[in-house]
Order: C-alpha cells, then sequence, then structure tokens
C-alpha cells in the first residue's frame, strides 16, 4: 500500500491539473459505503490538501470540492441502502465481513439523526452510516440536510490542515517559524492526547487534568507572545495572502456571530432558557463557565495591552492578547457540547466536543483571516475558554456527574440560538463588510 500510494502522490505532483480531480474523487470514495473502508482516503486526502495548498488550488476550491465529494459519496450510499436494504448484507464485501454494518446499524438505530452528525468524524462509521440511514428508510430530505451540514464541517476538518501545511512549505516563512510552529502545535497535541486517553479510560481526575494542561498552555502564550513573532507574522503573512471577496463575507459571517454583544445575549439567551425548563444544574455549568471565560478575557486583555496587527484600513483601537472572540465562541459552543453528551459514552463526548470546536473555530480563523488578531491571541482565547470550562463542569460534577438534558429542552435552545444566530448576522453584516475593509 505504502508504494502505491507514492506512486498516486507523485502522479500528482506531475500532473497537478488532475488535482482538482483527485480531491473530488478522494472525498466521494471516503465517504462511500464500503469503500471508504478500504482505501486510505484520510491519508490521500491530506496529501492532495498539501499540494493543493502549495499553489495548485486556492482554500475555497480545495474545501469545496472535497464537500461535494462528500456529499455525493453520502448520496450514493444512501440511495444503496434504499434500494437493497436488507439484502446490502449480500454485497461483496458485507457477506464476509457482517461486523462493517452491523456496528454502523447499532449506532443508528441508538442515536437516530445525531449518528449521522457525529459519525462523520469517526472514521469506521463514515462511510457505513449514510447506507444504514437508507436501510432503514430514513426520510431524503431529512438526510440530506443533515449530510450537507456535517459535509461541511468534515470538509474543513480534513482538508484544512493539509492545505495550511503545503502552503507554509511554499511561502518564504520567518526564521525561526517552524521551531516555534513545533512548540505550540506539539503542546497542543500533547494536550488533546492526554484528554482524549483520560476521557476514554473514564478516568476520575480527567476535567481536572484537562483544566491544568489548558492553564499551562494559556501561561505559556502569556508569557512567551514576545517570542512567537516568526510564528505570528509568517501565519498572518499565510492567510492575508488567501483573501478573496467571497472568503471575506464568510469570515465576516462568522465574525459577527463571536461579537462580544452578540455573544452576551446568546450566552444569555442560554442561560435563561435552562432556568425556565428547570435545569439548575445545567444552567449553574453553563452560566459559570460564560460569564468567568468573559472576566478571565476583559481582565487579561487590558493587563496585557496588546496592540493588535495593523491590517485593516481603520484598525480596531482594543487589545489584542487573548481574543474575546474566540475565548466567547470556544466557551459557548464547548459548553453546547459538552451539555450533548452528558450520558453518552466516551467516544461520543469526545466526539460532541469536536463538533462543538469546529464553529468555535471557524470564528477563530475569522479574526485572523480579518487582520483583528495574531494566531496567539486566538490560541490564547480558546485555551482561556477550555481551562474555564473543564473547571466549571469539575466543580459542577464534584458530587454529582450531570445527567443528560431531555430531547424537548433541546428543541427549545437549538432553534431559539440558531434564530438569534441568523437575526445578528442578517441585521449587521453590511455595516460589517465595510468596518472589515482592507
Amino acid at each position: 500500500m505504502g508504494p502505491w500510494l507514492d506512486s498516486v502522490i507523485g502522479w500528482l505532483t506531475v500532473n497537478p491539473q488532475w488535482l482538482a480531480m483527485a480531491v473530488f474523487v478522494v472525498a466521494c470514495v471516503e465517504c462511500l459505503a464500503i469503500a471508504g473502508l478500504i482505501v486510505p482516503g484520510t491519508v490521500l486526502l491530506f496529501a492532495a490538501a498539501v499540494l493543493a495548498g502549495s499553489g495548485a488550488l486556492s482554500l475555497g476550491e480545495t474545501l469545496l470540492l472535497g464537500f461535494l465529494g462528500g456529499v455525493l459519496g453520502d448520496i450514493v450510499s444512501y440511495f444503496l441502502g434504499r434500494h437493497f436494504h436488507q439484502n446490502i448484507r449480500r454485497l461483496p464485501g458485507l457477506r464476509h465481513h457482517p461486523e462493517w454494518i452491523a456496528g454502523a446499524e447499532a449506532y443508528f438505530q441508538r442515536y437516530g439523526i445525531a449518528s449521522l452528525l457525529v459519525g462523520r468524524f469517526i472514521g469506521p462509521l463514515r462511510p457505513m452510516l449514510p447506507m444504514v440511514a437508507g436501510m432503514f428508510d430514513m426520510p431524503f430530505p431529512r438526510f440530506a440536510a443533515v449530510s450537507l451540514l456535517a459535509a461541511a464541517g468534515w470538509s474543513v476538518a480534513y482538508l484544512l490542515p493539509g492545505w495550511a501545511t503545503g502552503a507554509a512549505i511554499r511561502l518564504p516563512l520567518p526564521e525561526g517559524f517552524w521551531p516555534e510552529a513545533g512548540i505550540v502545535a506539539g503542546s497542543i497535541a500533547v494536550m488533546v492526547g492526554l484528554s482524549i486517553t483520560s476521557s476514554m479510560r473514564r478516568h476520575r481526575k480527567a476535567t481536572m487534568l484537562i483544566t491544568g494542561m489548558s492553564f499551562l498552555i494559556l501561561a505559556g502564550l502569556f508569557i512567551g507572545y514576545p517570542h512567537l513573532t516568526a510564528l505570528d507574522q509568517g501565519l498572518m503573512t499565510l492567510v492575508q495572502e488567501h483573501r478573496s471577496p467571497m472568503l471575506d463575507e464568510v469570515a465576516v459571517v462568522f465574525t459577527l456571530i463571536g461579537e462580544f454583544r452578540n455573544m452576551f445575549m446568546i450566552s444569555a439567551l442560554l442561560t435563561a432558557l435552562l432556568l425556565l425548563t428547570r435545569q439548575w444544574r445545567h444552567a449553574i455549568f453553563a452560566g459559570s463557565t460564560l460569564l468567568f471565560t468573559a472576566l478571565g478575557n476583559t481582565a487579561t486583555k487590558h493587563f496585557f495591552a496588546r496592540i493588535r496587527p495593523e491590517v485593516l484600513s481603520d484598525p480596531l483601537t482594543s487589545y489584542s492578547m487573548p481574543s474575546g472572540h474566540a475565548s466567547g465562541s470556544f466557551a459557548l459552543f464547548l459548553t453546547l457540547a459538552v451539555l450533548a453528551g452528558r450520558g453518552q459514552p466516551p467516544r461520543m463526548r469526545l466526539t460532541w466536543l469536536l463538533l462543538g470546536c469546529l464553529p468555535a473555530l471557524a470564528i477563530a480563523l475569522s479574526r485572523v483571516y480579518l487582520g483583528a488578531h495574531w494566531p496567539t491571541d486566538v490560541l490564547a482565547g480558546a485555551m482561556l475558554a477550555a481551562c474555564v470550562c473543564a473547571a466549571s463542569l469539575w466543580l459542577t460534577q464534584r458530587q454529582v456527574p450531570l445527567n443528560a438534558m431531555p430531547p424537548k429542552v433541546w428543541w427549545l435552545v437549538l432553534p431559539s440560538l440558531l434564530a438569534l444566530f441568523g437575526f445578528f448576522v442578517l441585521r449587521h453584516l453590511p455595516q460589517a463588510l465595510l468596518r472589515y475593509a482592507y
């Protein structure tokens, strides 16, 4: 398999005109029933994204191709299940490996629609769940809506790192960039790895461990950001080189969601709804996480008094470190992810946390893209939110774990938050586009 992969990557390197087709096809195969379990699509996707980032394709084109390929794979898999139903078990591959479909079937029966969203990020389940949804005659409009949402997050999570790596290799970056990037990335990787390991093993002090590691990284960023200028300037150059009118609008939409005023009202609405539905402990956890993250961000921002990048035509005058958008968005979405994972097995809880990080990460990256923050600002904001969220969860669950919230509460909370998100975007988008002009 190694020589085969090397030959494919080598051929694409020599023939970059086929790279767009390759990204689309590999993304489709990675999400295609049975084939996604056999073909090393994740490795091929990363390699293709690296080649795309080296100058062959823009970020928007790469993400769009991956998104469309993933959606096509989902649709084909769905209609395979819809056509064959239980006879699908007789197909080549499944006939000799019934466990491939058995795990996906059990997962779908247990979690329903949520399985399609969460299972997208679990390798063995990703290509099988759409087929299982078709087997159980899930209405196609409902399936399509969930598939579009899941494919959007999946394309960003699986293609953005590779594309950014390729772009970073291509550009003449400041001296010291790679050592600084290695230190920061390594620290975060260790934190994530230990967090996953402790959670999967159901370690009693997992939340305390996450709190401590987040705090250590946060302290390191607060102390060391003056020595990470090569990392900040290199990433800022990389991002600013790929600005476009279309991506500008997308970035402004995400940054609007994370505005302090908007995030305050969204946080207040979430806490109020939890209190209204008598989810007392959940409201305490959510309210304390959001409140203390905001207070911590304000205090540290004024303490460090870091100047923002000079990218915007009318630069923002407030301080930069840490990013309020990053801390607020990570606090909100991590809180929702923690609440969604209550009463579920460790792998499911971790997957919800991953899903929660995706919109928060999009908001944080929009700040760097728009030139409003340095990369270390958004990292510090994310670590601040993670530290406060983990500490709040630990304090809330010292005696009794939080229970899962009833579905009717979620049917009240999620539409209300989405409606408020949409209102803010529609109302303030024109002014925000002018504000973040460069």
